[in-house]
């Protein structure tokens, strides 16, 4: 059974034409206007065309003048010749698709000097436009709003537009339907953003090669979920191809001759600091890949610039090994409880951490916060750290002594 979505309804500029075409006469049929206004991302039902007609609904809203309706239909069907998509009614996702189409092209021109930086950019308006179109079609108000005498109105800006949600809003919404990790490279993009926005940088491209192609293969994914494989963009955008191959000597002069700005490197470093290794590890937020030198040995093969390794294959276990951590930093108890408190939680003890890996069984081999090591002690790794700053920061009232006074006066 289809979903109905409580974004599929008429907009204004369509219930003006509409009522024109009803009063014209040349359509006496609900049937033949709908057809006018049924589009592959939005399917509506004939009893909307019969309700105009009849006045039940929208009686407010004129209709559109003689010439109006008629330079409409002359124009009609006036749609993407790529998608099929409607110029006008789906305009946000023929935007959202056009400007990360223009982020990689501008990423992959040669002779661009700041090309991070004007990726970054542009992605970020594609991936607003996409979750404008999402919100718009699952009928979810995506507009600043503020209280006027008891009422919600919209917000406007000084020229007297409404104000739309900047993508930070939009991957807030407890219905966002952007999954963790494109989520937390979003939001790196987005601090990465705001400090190159007023301030020169030298270049940053190879620091940031990994989350920019994150970004674009999340993008990729999120419209097909969203809209539908059709409007994916691998048709658009080749394989790209270099004069040059990159050998370990050569691979570390060219990072020894780039100087990340200190202010972006210190902001990419906070920001990875507050994810769990596995966050950081999740192809959405960082997407590494293995080049390989190889050397075809039947002609099919030699064809293939980009070879997938299919996981646990016995080359996928060889590259894991590879890249196989020799040795986790680890913990003793007293070092959590002092790291607590060097981040003013004072009042999370040595009891309030034995509480806290009891009741989450953290000590389960299985779950990866830590091990015997040290002295046939247990030693704890990063993963553990992390979890137990997520805990003091939700429940700041149970390990922080100023905020617990403050509920007891209370």
């Amino acid at each position: 059974m289809p979903v109905r979505r409580r974004g599929n309804k008429l907009e204004r500029w369509e219930i003006a034409l509409i009522k024109a075409m009803v009063a014209d006469g040349r359509w006496p049929n609900d049937q033949d206007i709908l057809a006018y206004f049924t589009r592959p991302t939005r399917s509506i039902n004939h009893r909307a065309i019969s309700e105009i007609r009849s006045n039940a609904k929208h009686a407010a809203i004129k209709a559109t003048t003689a010439d109006e309706l008629e330079a409409f239909i002359a124009s009609w069907p006036e749609v993407d010749p790529e998608t099929g998509l409607s110029l006008r009614g789906d305009e946000l996702l023929i935007k959202a698709r056009e400007a990360m189409i223009s982020a990689v092209h501008t990423f992959n021109s040669a002779g661009l000097t700041f090309r991070a930086e004007l990726f970054i950019v542009t992605s970020v308006i594609a991936w607003t436009y996409l979750m404008h179109a999402w919100f718009k079609r699952e009928g979810i108000d995506y507009r600043h709003t503020k209280n006027v005498d008891g009422e919600k109105v919209a917000a406007k800006t000084p020229s007297g537009a409404e104000k739309y949600w900047e993508l930070g809003q939009c991957l807030k919404h407890a219905r966002s339907p952007i999954e963790q990790g494109a989520k937390d490279n979003l939001n790196l993009l987005l601090e990465i953003r705001h400090e190159i926005e007023h301030r020169s940088t030298s270049r940053i491209d190879d620091a940031l090669s990994a989350k920019l192609q994150a970004c674009c293969i999340n993008f990729n994914d999120a419209i097909k979920s969203m809209f539908g494989a059709q409007y994916a963009l691998e048709r658009r955008l080749p394989i790209a191809l270099q004069f040059v191959t990159f050998s370990p000597d050569q691979r570390a002069i060219l990072k020894k001759a780039g100087t990340l700005p200190r202010h972006v490197e210190t902001t990419m470093d906070n920001f990875e600091q507050k994810l769990t290794p596995e966050q950081q590890a999740d192809p959405r937020f960082a997407f590494r890949v293995f080049m390989v030198h190889k050397t075809a040995n039947r002609a099919p093969g030699a064809d293939l610039a980009v070879e997938i390794v299919p996981p646990g294959s016995d080359v996928d276990q060889k590259f894991n090994m590879a890249l196989k951590e020799v040795e986790k930093k680890k913990y003793l108890p007293a070092a959590i409880v002092r790291a607590m408190k060097e981040e003013d939680f004072d009042a999370f003890t040595m009891d309030s951490h034995t509480r806290l890996w009891k009741r989450l069984g953290a000590k389960d081999p299985a779950k990866g916060y830590g091990a015997i090591a040290v002295g046939n002690q247990w030693c704890w790794y990063d993963t553990w750290l992390n979890r137990v700053r997520e805990e003091c920061q939700q429940h700041p009232e149970r390990y922080k002594t100023a905020q617990a006074d403050m509920l007891d006066q209370g």
